[in-house]
């Protein structure tokens, strides 16, 4: 017998459980099918088993410099195997998290590979969701509403498809029982960027090969130049500009060899394992599309308006696979504006540019708004304002001095229009941006904020005053 509901969720990721929440406290009758474990990619195969490699990363690369601080210590020995555990104790604590708050807001959760069906037995108009369950049987969902969540994965390069030994995507790197000698990363995107820092802070050799101009092809050039310059400074061996000549690659005893291109020179690398961190491919394969007038962009992602609704009303999408920031906050407030829509509620639109985009390396990158280029690009008459966290005293204190807070306003409305930060913290400060572009303040007026000294976030307030000549430590 069919299960009738107000809403259905196509997906459990960060985006999937969170509007399913919503919808509950809106009343709704809610499902979630899922086809692997709630939580999605973020959960298990993205932000937070990452961030707990770099965390741990990080804390190694202090404490073997300790003495900067005046600390000697013994020799420090890195544990890798324990490493991969307190990852995945946090992953675990999570994920039970997520099903605790399932069943606290009665949102029945369905295992099992879902695929939209059309006009049925079930139903007059596409939209009900025929499950295939992991016990091999099936069971259908017929929602009044449903929201597409399917998320993506890691994006391949023709030739170079992982095999989890020699060649890696992001989901194969997660899983090391023990780190290479060294290692070749292929882009030089967030994942690429993030993967080269923790690496070689765990003591792996490193090379980054970025087919663009520069890191972070989509960031402010100040940024990525700095950026690189730290990495470099590290020891990290940075490539711009180059092509990867996936045909040239080969299996040696030594690991993997493969030629690189740059301008007219071929150039033969070699590592134990290579990385393949070209972005990643919206899962829109298989989950029943072709039953529906939902339609795709040239990109292959699953089209929507400014409400999440695909070109069948009553169906939206939201998250990786309707392409975009593909953020997993993102997806969450994407997945807000669709059930607010759904249930009558008022909500503001969705703005790409009020998205903030952390990239969490040493030092941290985070974002908000326009770059200067892009600002310039719409017409924008720009004044800008570049302060170093070398200025700010709470910075010495910690040791880490090095990178910049650069704010871009509007010249001719004083508006906030985008902050760029390389530093420490920068994925904590850039909230208060985030929040100053939301309430559409001014540099000006973030100004006259009273920031407590001292503390990193100083810097912001000394970069609204220096736009304007006003600097008070520079």
């Amino acid at each position: 017998m069919a299960i009738h509901c107000d809403v259905a969720v196509l997906g459990g990721g960060t985006g999937g459980y969170i509007a399913a929440i919503r919808a509950a406290q809106a009343g709704k009758q809610v499902v979630i099918i899922e086809q692997d474990k709630l939580g999605g990619t973020c959960l298990h195969r993205g932000c937070i088993p990452s961030k707990a490699l770099l965390r741990s990363a990080e804390l190694y690369a202090q404490m073997k410099n300790s003495e900067e601080y005046g600390i000697a210590s013994s020799e420090v020995t890195l544990v890798y195997p324990k490493v991969q555990q307190r990852k995945q104790a946090i992953v675990d604590q999570l994920h039970k998290g997520v099903q605790a708050l399932m069943r606290k807001n009665k949102i029945q959760v369905i295992e099992g590979r879902g695929r939209v069906i059309g006009p049925s037995i079930f139903s007059p108009k596409s939209g009900a969701v025929a499950v295939e369950l992991n016990n091999d049987e099936m069971e259908t969902v017929v929602p009044a509403n449903l929201i597409i969540a399917t998320g993506s994965r890691p994006r391949t390069l023709a030739g170079l498809q992982p095999d989890g030994v020699h060649v890696l995507s992001s989901d194969e790197a997660l899983t090391l029982e023990e780190l290479p000698a060294s290692i070749l990363i292929v882009g030089g995107g967030v994942i690429g960027v993030e993967w080269a820092s923790l690496l070689h802070d765990f003591g792996v050799r490193v090379t980054l090969v970025e087919a663009a101009d520069q890191l972070l092809p989509s960031e402010d050039g100040e940024i990525s130049r700095e950026l690189r310059k730290q990495l470099e400074r590290r020891g990290i061996t940075v490539m711009t500009g180059v092509k990867v000549l996936a045909e040239t690659y080969e299996t040696t005893k030594q690991g993997i060899q493969i030629s690189i291109q740059d301008g007219e020179n071929n150039e033969r690398l070699e590592a134990d394992k290579l990385l393949v961190s070209i972005g990643r491919q919206a899962n829109v394969e298989n989950i029943g599309l072709e039953n529906t007038d939902i339609a795709l962009t040239k990109e292959g992602y699953i089209r929507v308006n400014e409400q999440m609704q695909t070109t069948e009303p009553h169906i939206y999408a939201i998250g990786d696979c309707i392409g975009g920031l593909q953020l997993a906050h993102a997806a969450s407030h994407e997945g807000l504006i669709a059930v607010g829509h759904m249930t009558g509620e008022t909500s503001h639109t969705y703005e790409e540019s009020q998205v903030p985009r952390c990239v969490y390396t040493r030092p941290e990158v985070a974002s908000v708004g326009y770059t200067e280029q892009e600002a310039k690009k719409k017409g924008r008459n720009t004044k800008t304002a570049k302060v170093p966290f070398a200025a700010i005293g709470k910075a010495l204190v910690q040791g880490e001095k090095e990178g910049f807070l650069k704010l871009v306003a509007d010249a001719d409305t004083d508006d906030l229009i985008g902050v760029q930060i390389i530093g420490a913290h920068a994925t904590e400060l850039i909230a208060q941006a985030a929040l100053a572009q939301l309430l559409d303040a001014s540099p000006w007026e973030i100004g006259q904020a009273v920031f407590a000294h001292p503390s990193l976030s100083e810097i912001f307030g000394e970069a609204a005053l220096a736009v304007d000549g006003r600097a008070l430590n520079l």
